[in-house]
């Protein structure tokens, strides 16, 4: 990033048909997050106009043809297409499933660039946005590829952390789709994500089990106690803070979390549930393990109340100030471990 400018926030603008366009504008309404960062947003100045009417948003912004041209103090629309999308909020179609993934490619492409320095993508539906050239289950699968890196879909807060091991998946698949090598790299991921990008410096990990109780001994599957607890032995007595098995019905209402810098779920729904219970609409998502930064909002496109103007803002600023707060950790780190004199002085 130039010194000279601010950290420059591109944002996917999700489901036309959603809430995304809603809590985006509502956050940058308030005029004090432009001194904080430089908002692009990847759409076109029609459908920017659009959304801001129909929702009773006040907001001014400035059209740009190429992400480079963003004004600092300004929030900026990438013109990314110049036609006008149909909006039907709360319904499922296929228009804009389209268009999510067109601001969403646009987006990555600025980001590749270095045109914007991180990725904060509004809610998309995952299955409206499936197409011939476009096979994925969400943003953490295409990020992936699109950015070349093992990813990790990490839930966070300031005071909660809970990494997936598995994430889109049936629950059907989980057991196979577990296997040493998965846990090793989803656990390291984290451990470099928590120093790196949260400033930890020994992260302590705990790992949830496969089964319910982790399979008391067996009992109730063999998963645990074949694949769980030997990864967890091996990586502990290699030196990483890792814990675990632990039975996922007590081990959030026990405050036992509170123990860990971070918690590594077996699947999507026993890490998710207790996450946004837990967090109060606080949450961010955050893509773990790539070498740009993309957060969103914990929720999705909520059709429900699409367009009605009541939607909660909090969770997708959140993931506006994470994103910032990421980046400018991973300045940090990126000098302290290009000096090591430096950082053996801040230690003492």
């Amino acid at each position: 990033m130039q010194e000279s400018r601010e950290i420059r926030v591109g944002i996917s603008i999700g489901d036309l048909n959603g809430i995304g366009c809603e809590v985006m504008l509502k956050t940058f309404e308030d005029a004090r997050m432009l001194e904080f960062c430089t908002p692009v947003i990847f759409a076109s100045n029609k459908t920017i106009t659009h959304q801001k009417n129909a929702l009773g948003i006040t907001i001014n912004y400035n059209g740009v043809h190429d992400a480079s041209k963003a004004l600092d103090g300004k929030v900026n629309v990438v013109n990314v297409w110049k036609e006008t999308p149909k909006i039907e909020f709360g319904e499922e179609t296929q228009e804009g499933g389209a268009y999510a993934i067109k601001s969403l490619r646009a987006a990555v492409k600025a980001l590749k660039e270095d045109k914007i320095d991180v990725l904060v993508t509004a809610p998309i539906n995952k299955k409206n946005i499936q197409a011939d050239d476009f096979k994925f289950p969400g943003h953490t699968d295409y990020l992936a590829q699109a950015l070349e890196g093992e990813s990790l879909m990490f839930m966070v807060t300031d005071d909660l952390k809970v990494g997936l091991l598995t994430d889109h998946i049936a629950v059907k698949d989980v057991p196979n789709a577990i296997n040493p090598i998965l846990i090793r790299t989803k656990v390291r991921i984290i451990e470099k994500s928590l120093q790196m990008d949260f400033g930890v410096q020994r992260p302590k990990i705990a790992l949830l089990g496969i089964n319910p109780h982790s399979g008391d001994h067996g009992v109730i599957g063999k998963e645990d106690e074949e694949i769980m607890k030997p990864v967890i032995k091996e990586m502990s007595e290699a030196g990483h803070l890792v814990f675990g098995p632990y039975s996922a019905d007590s081990f959030f209402g026990s405050d036992e979390y509170k123990k860990f810098d971070a918690i590594l779920a077996a699947y999507h729904d026993q890490g998710l549930i207790p996450f946004k219970t837990l967090s109060f609409g606080n949450g961010v998502n955050f893509t773990a393990g790539l070498s740009k930064i993309r957060t969103s909002p914990d929720h999705g496109t909520a059709y429900e109340i699409a367009g009605k103007g009541i939607a909660d803002h909090n969770s997708f600023k959140e993931a506006v100030f994470k994103a910032i707060h990421i980046f400018k950790n991973r300045q940090e780190y990126a000098q302290l471990t290009e000096n090591p004199l430096q950082k053996q002085k801040i230690r003492r």
